[in-house]
């Protein structure tokens, strides 16, 4: 049984039992429905429903979101619950998300446990709370918090949640204090439905749509969220409710959710692989080569998953270098009160900083972050190879190196992985884990562990330049660079795909990161580049111009006094010179027209990844695209994006395209082996 009921002394005890995190699914509405009834035939005094397992309810089971609704529906009983005659308690541990929070606003009362959260995350998966929330949630903390939780989606601890009056106290034993509340005090605490909505405030609902336009631009369930709430206001209770429904109703079915729950539950399948299981080693010491801001970032991220961290320089300006970055990262967290002073001195107690790769013999793990040039990395990997034990893992954070080049110099390359970090390395939740041709089940594991340690995104990916994520985003910006060269300007360029969804453009991008970085790319790849592809050369002019980027006030655009960018006619003119150089006679393209180019190289590019084999899935390129590249997360991935589509009509736009350049627009065979078979790219697999 997934609700469980008893009584003591007058008192009724409901549990919700659906492991591992109290899903509320069909069976579970029923028990709730049933314990309702079944307190008052008994008459008791007071119910205190809590969850199974230390969690109270995580939401809504997500797997039924695809499905047509089945009675008796959340909102039908808590309404039930809100208007019985015996007063019902919500002991709260663990976390009450989504769902979970509205039974709790359902009850007459609310007790959390000092390290409970509660929350309503459903607009990260494209829909509204569709069972009272809207009208409840304002009622008990207020128009301006309510509108927070609610179009945001971020949950909120204990004691903040008693300080909104969300929650009436946080107890160390939430049943036990709910036991103990005195019964005339329980019966003066009116249900929430009795309360009064609070006045209209047309500056903060405009404010709030000021900032959802800012922070979450094209995500539609937020902005529905704010509508209904406002309309709620001057609604009776229960039709508040039904016309929150309605909405959820029509959100539940639109694409964003539909692209945002693909999204979710590829991130809950994101995981060590079965056969996997129990080869990690165990670490607690890791070791990290290089204290540059990537190298300073992972290790800060290892030290806050709780492990002794050495990082290794070659010498005492490079110590120096490091110990001042994670300084950077610890003030920054500390000014953030993302930590405490407490926490601080800890992390920088687990901190060895040396130049002597003896100092981390007894690491279990070491992860290389120098510069990418493969002398340096394998001399790096040779002098760890010589002082950890023989069961340590290497791992090499490169972005583009062959890895099995990497290992080769070495005994045993079967210990060496890809651990590829994105940067902000403490921020950032994507982590690439390359596996070589020889690397070991048990790197490969203890790579996935580490990971899950992290709180990172793992996603396993083979051997090629740039692996996956750097492989298609090096294809977006050959596209957009030739959209730039052909017709338009970095910063049409960048507009078009703001507006489709990225929080920057390619080229506001790469003055974010460097165009240096780019330029080593290019000049590592000349050797092998195909001669007949062609090569756009203006970004090699930025470089013998300075423009740089932002760190040289001057790049795709211009940062006068280190300020905001500013559009510099100089680079477009770049475009314009190198166009009548290479007798190009240059058009003007549509902002649709440069979106629908470059997403279209990088489905391309991807779709070529996946029948190499460097990605597992179509769902592990999606992980990629959003969690390392940024691409928008309510279209649920670049390939399941793809999908909506339609395989066959991506296939005609490239079949157009390959006739002014079938290099660069040839046909990923992928592509055309979906569209003959009416398959999907989610369907597809890699053609081995």
């Amino acid at each position: 049984m997934q609700v469980t009921m008893r009584s003591e002394n007058h008192v009724g005890y409901v549990t919700l039992s659906n492991p591992p995190v109290n899903a509320i699914g069909q069976v579970l509405r029923m028990g709730l429905l049933e314990a309702v009834r079944w307190a008052e035939r008994g008459r008791l005094d007071r119910v205190i429903v809590s969850g199974a397992g230390g969690i109270f309810a995580a939401g809504a089971d997500a797997k039924e979101f695809d499905a047509a609704p089945q009675e008796p529906h959340l909102p039908e009983v808590l309404n039930a619950i809100d208007e019985s005659f015996v007063p019902w308690i919500a002991a709260i541990e663990g976390v009450a998300l989504g769902g979970g929070a509205e039974i709790a606003m359902a009850c007459r009362m609310r007790i959390m446990a000092p390290g409970a959260r509660i929350g309503l995350p459903e607009v990260t998966l494209g829909v509204i709370p569709g069972a009272g929330c809207t009208a409840r949630l304002p009622r008990l903390v207020g128009l301006q918090k309510a509108v927070e939780m609610i179009t945001t989606g971020k949950p909120i601890g204990a004691q903040a949640a008693c300080s909104v009056g969300l929650v009436h106290t946080v107890e160390d034993d939430p049943i036990e204090a709910a036991f103990l509340v005195n019964s005339e005090a329980l019966g003066c605490i009116v249900p929430t439905w009795e309360y009064h909505a609070p006045a209209h405030d047309a500056d903060l609902f405009r404010m709030a749509r000021e900032n959802l336009q800012a922070k979450m631009p094209g995500q539609e369930a937020p902005v529905r969220a704010l509508e209904v709430i406002e309309a709620g206001l001057a609604l009776p209770f229960h039709a508040a409710l039904a016309y929150e429904r309605r909405v959820f109703l029509e959100l539940k079915t639109g694409s964003q959710s539909k692209a945002l729950r693909h999204l979710f539950f590829a991130q809950r399948a994101a995981k060590a692989p079965a056969h996997l299981k129990g080869a990690a080693l165990e670490v607690l010491h890791a070791a990290v080569v290089g204290g540059g801001t990537m190298g300073a970032g992972i290790a800060y991220a290892l030290l806050s998953s709780g492990l002794q961290v050495t990082i290794l320089e070659a010498d005492a300006a490079g110590l120096k270098r490091a110990e001042d970055n994670i300084g950077k990262i610890i003030e920054a967290s500390l000014t953030r009160g993302m930590i405490d002073a407490a926490r601080a001195a800890d992390l920088r107690s687990r901190l060895t900083l040396s130049t002597q790769y003896s100092q981390a013999a007894t690491a279990q793990l070491a992860i290389e972050a120098a510069f990418e040039d493969m002398a340096v990395k394998q001399e790096i990997l040779g002098k760890l190879d010589a002082v950890l034990s023989a069961d340590a893992v290497l791992a090499t954070n490169t972005s583009y190196l062959d890895i099995n080049e990497m290992a080769a110099p070495l005994m045993d390359p079967t210990r060496v992985i890809g651990l590829h970090f994105f940067a902000p390395a403490h921020i950032m939740k994507l982590l690439e884990i390359v596996q070589g041709a020889q690397s070991s089940d048990r790197a490969i594991a203890t790579g996935y562990a580490l990971a899950k340690r992290l709180g990172k995104v793992p996603v396993r990916a083979g051997v090629c330049d740039g692996f996956i994520g750097n492989r298609i985003l090096a294809r977006y910006r050959e596209a957009a660079d030739t959209v730039f060269m052909d017709g338009s300007t970095p910063w049409e360029v960048d507009d078009a795909m703001v507006e489709f969804g990225y929080a920057m453009g390619p080229y506001e991008a790469q003055d974010l990161s460097g165009l240096d970085i780019a330029y080593a790319n290019r000049q590592r790849q000349a050797p092998t580049r195909d001669p007949n592809r062609r090569y756009i050369p203006i970004a090699d002019r930025m470089i013998e111009l300075g423009k740089l980027g932002r760190k040289t006030s001057a790049g795709w655009y211009r940062y006068p006094g280190g300020g905001g960018k500013v559009e510099d006619p100089i680079v477009a003119d770049l475009a314009i010179e190198e166009a009548h150089f290479s007798g190009i006679t240059r058009t003007d393209y549509s902002s649709q027209e440069m979106r629908q180019r470059l997403v279209l190289a990088m489905i391309n590019e991807a779709a070529d990844i996946l029948d190499a084999g460097i990605a597992q899935s179509a769902g592990d390129i999606d992980l990629v695209t959003v969690f390392g590249y940024g691409f928008p997360r309510w279209r649920g991935g670049l390939m399941h994006y793809a999908d909506s589509l339609g395989v066959e009509t991506i296939v005609a736009q490239l079949e157009i395209l390959a006739q002014e350049d079938p290099i660069a627009w040839k046909v990923s065979p992928l592509l055309s082996r979906c569209a003959d078979a009416g398959q999907s790219l989610a369907e597809a697999r890699p053609m081995r």
